[in-house]
């Protein structure tokens, strides 16, 4: 007695963002297959030496933006005693100290935020092409 045989499996298709969404003319073709893991996040994931190189770089590049934005408040902070050693009326030296220095320190502040942010997402950006 002949074995039955197995069931067939169904037509694989491939479904696209424009067919699944209902746009017509949607061709089907062949399933292109992203890679499981980027390359650059495997490597970080299996901590090799090309990935301690990435996250090393990433490190650097936030803790350059840390410093830069650290020296220029130190040199803020450090010019204001020889600025208002200077022989100033009082109420200007009480207008630098109470509305002068916030507004520089607020600025760099929201550089550093947009630096450190810019280099989490050119890093993102790299792990995950």
């Amino acid at each position: 007695m002949p074995e039955p045989h197995p069931p067939r499996r169904p037509r694989r298709e491939t479904v696209t963002y424009a067919s699944a969404h209902g746009a017509h003319g949607a061709v089907p073709g062949p399933a292109r297959r992203p890679p499981a893991h980027a390359p650059a996040r495997s490597e970080i994931d299996e901590q090799t030496t090309l990935g301690h190189t990435y996250v090393r770089s990433l490190m650097r590049s936030q803790l350059r933006a840390a410093l830069t934005a650290l020296g220029a408040l130190a040199l803020l902070v450090g010019s204001l005693p020889l600025l208002l050693a200077l022989p100033a009326p009082e109420a200007l030296v009480w207008g630098v100290l109470g509305v002068g220095v916030y507004p520089v320190i607020w600025g760099t502040a929201h550089w550093y935020v947009r630096r450190a942010e810019r280099n989490e997402r050119d890093f993102t950006g790299l792990v995950e092409r």
